[in-house]
């Protein structure tokens, strides 16, 4: 299989699966305990269909949007995912230069492999940080204060992930961060010698955004289990986040909300936006999908904040049930870091243009020429 054989986001899954050893693949792809939400994320868009004007003159159209103050070319936005040069040499590096190309939103995690100096100087596109609460509160402020000196457009903080989920496939790999060869999986890797040969042979692997602060991760292998199990704040609460939200002073966005509740008290605090997110699935299993809230918190908020929902995401017409909806964009992780395992950059770019063809072509069949025309009339529940 070649990347030209890639003709949508399940194709490079299957691609990815091919070249990434298997602790890798199981990482990317894997989540909590039996994965019911992972599926659920996904499968819950097949729940309401759209239902298409006809002789609409559709000739020109108008997929941009503004989001968080930025505008972006499409309403989709490359949600924060760490590790990301475990699967490919470049990491998040690809990822930001494909956003750019595209015109699109893209964020980095507390745990990214690249610090936030360097993409902050790689590209002047929308740029979202993704803050872990650490402990270390020293790591928290350094982290902040670096975005704030680089110009990071929006500071996303992670409500969702203060106890890891049990994610067993990881388990039973022992995959680490950094990546240790162990006896078990040591054969998945000596079959797979481009990936292999570009880890020994890259620079050393570590967590710069963690520099100074904790040796977990960078100099000192460690499960991403045990990683938010020891590391993060547990006490974080409702003043840690208006706290947080003050220190950093700019556009804030609250990434893990899935209750109408929550999503009221985000307007109290002064978020900007929220991300109704799952965590892919990774954290609490049997929880709802993103897009199954949707319509719950659009209607408490919709018009008060920002509302983008991320998850699930592998079809451009996903994307337009999400507007729909009422969200302002749709986000996801996967539908680009299976891309980014199977070929980098060039991956990425393909999976964009193929989302972006899905989006256009879907608005045209839907007779919308305009993302703002895409109402709730549009949808009908099964």
């Amino acid at each position: 299989m070649r990347l030209s054989d890639c003709h949508n986001i399940d194709d490079f899954r299957k691609l990815a699966k091919a070249r990434l050893p298997w602790p890798v693949f199981d990482y990317i792809d894997g989540a909590a305990d039996d994965e019911l939400t992972k599926a659920r994320n996904t499968s819950a868009f097949d729940n309401v269909d759209l239902v298409p004007d006809v002789l609409a003159g559709v000739g020109k159209i108008d997929t941009s949007c503004t989001i968080m103050g930025r505008k972006s070319a499409l309403p989709l936005m490359l949600s924060p995912t760490a590790l990301q040069r475990a699967f490919h040499r470049d990491g998040e590096r690809a990822v930001a230069l494909a956003a750019e190309k595209f015109g699109l939103w893209f964020g980095i995690s507390s745990l990214a492999t690249h610090s936030i100096e360097e993409i902050a100087g790689l590209t002047s596109g929308p740029k979202l940080f993704q803050l872990y609460v650490h402990k270390d509160k020293g790591l928290n402020a350094s982290m902040i204060e670096r975005c704030q000196e680089s110009g990071f457009d929006a500071l996303a903080l992670t409500v969702d992930t203060i106890v890891s989920g049990k994610r067993e496939r990881c388990l039973r790999s022992g995959f680490t961060t950094p990546p240790r060869f162990s006896a078990s999986s040591l054969w998945s890797y000596a079959t797979r010698p481009y990936w292999t040969l570009n880890y020994i042979f890259s620079p050393k692997f570590r967590l710069p955004n963690l520099d100074g602060h904790v040796q977990e991760g960078t100099g000192k292998a460690v499960s991403i289990q045990d990683y938010f199990n020891t590391m993060l704040d547990t006490n974080m609460d409702w003043d840690t986040a208006a706290r947080i939200r003050q220190d950093w002073g700019g556009t804030f966005c609250l990434k893990g909300v899935m209750s109408a509740a929550d999503a009221r008290r985000a307007v109290e605090i002064g978020a900007d936006a929220i991300m109704i997110s799952s965590h892919g699935g990774r954290q609490l299993d049997g929880s709802r999908a993103p897009f199954d809230q949707l319509q719950e918190i659009v209607d408490a908020v919709g018009g008060e904040i920002e509302i983008i929902c991320d998850g699930g995401v592998r079809r451009g017409t996903h994307v337009l049930k999400s507007l729909a909806m009422g969200a302002i964009a749709a986000s996801g992780g996967r539908l680009y870091l299976y891309a980014l395992a199977a070929a980098g950059q060039e991956g990425v770019e393909r999976a964009l243009a193929i989302l972006q063809d899905e989006i256009e072509r879907g608005m045209r069949l839907m007779g919308v020429t305009n993302v703002k025309e895409l109402t709730r009339d549009r949808l009908r529940w099964r």
